[in-house]
């Protein structure tokens, strides 16, 4: 059975390339929800987003989020949402992100 702390820790393997932190420290991952899909798979949703609206690495974040939910067994479908609202803000980030990038 897939679970969201499972796909959030798949997650981490998705390196924002411009800060050299993973998605989920920086808080770009807002919702994940799993539901029963076809053939004893489960379908996974997830709303997503980017630390500025106009975010260059965007659409590679996008695809390599959409890679790694995939990889993962017992994944049907996967539906990726990118949001700005509510809009980013570095207090979304956990502290080793943080941490990571000098801010404090």
């Amino acid at each position: 059975m897939i679970t969201e702390d499972h796909v959030r820790e798949q997650l981490k393997q998705v390196i924002d390339p411009e800060l050299f932190v993973n998605i989920v420290d920086l808080g770009l991952i807002y919702v994940v929800d799993i539901q029963p899909g076809d053939e004893e798979k489960q379908n996974v949703a997830v709303e997503m987003t980017m630390t500025s609206p106009m975010c260059p690495a965007g659409p590679q974040l996008v695809a390599n989020s959409r890679q790694v939910i995939e990889a993962i067994e017992g994944v049907g479908t996967v539906d990726i949402k990118v949001v700005m609202d509510p809009p980013w803000t570095p207090d979304k980030m956990t502290e080793e992100a943080r941490d990571q990038l000098g801010i404090f």
